[in-house]
C-alpha cells in the first residue's frame, strides 16, 4: 500500500503483536502517518513525536484505540524517556504470559518485535 515504508531503514513489515508502537521526532511525522494509515482499525497501541514546542503539533489521524503523545522539548520531554517507560510498563516480566510490541523508533534501524520474555 505504501511502498516508501518498506525501505530497509524502516522495514514495516507488522507482526502479530498485542500493541504497535510509533515514535520519532518532526521529521519522521510523514512516515508516522503514513504507518498510522496502513494499520487495521483494531490496532492499538501508543506514538510518541518530539518537535520543539506546541507550535510544532499538528493533527494526526490514528486509530481508535492508539494514543498520541506530543513531547516538547522546551518542557524538557524525551522520546529515549518516554519510549523506555511506556516499553517497561507494556513489556512486563511475567510469569503468566507474554507481551509482544511492535516498535519503530526513528533513527534506531528497522522495526522489529520485541518480547517481555
Amino acid at each position: 500500500m505504501f511502498p516508501e515504508l518498506f525501505t530497509p531503514q524502516i522495514a514495516w513489515h507488522p507482526q502479530s503483536a498485542d500493541r504497535v508502537l510509533l515514535a520519532g521526532d518532526e521529521n519522521s511525522i510523514e512516515t508516522i502517518a503514513m504507518i498510522l494509515a496502513s494499520l487495521p482499525a483494531r490496532s492499538r497501541g501508543q506514538v510518541f513525536i518530539e518537535v520543539d514546542s506546541a507550535d510544532d503539533i499538528q493533527q494526526l489521524a490514528a486509530p481508535g484505540r492508539f494514543s498520541v503523545c506530543w513531547l516538547l522539548r522546551e518542557r524538557g520531554q524525551s522520546v529515549a524517556r518516554s519510549v523506555d517507560a511506556w516499553l517497561s510498563e507494556m513489556l512486563p516480566v511475567s510469569a503468566f504470559g507474554e507481551s509482544t510490541v511492535y516498535a519503530w523508533v526513528a533513527h534506531q534501524g528497522p522495526a522489529r518485535l520485541l518480547s517481555s520474555n
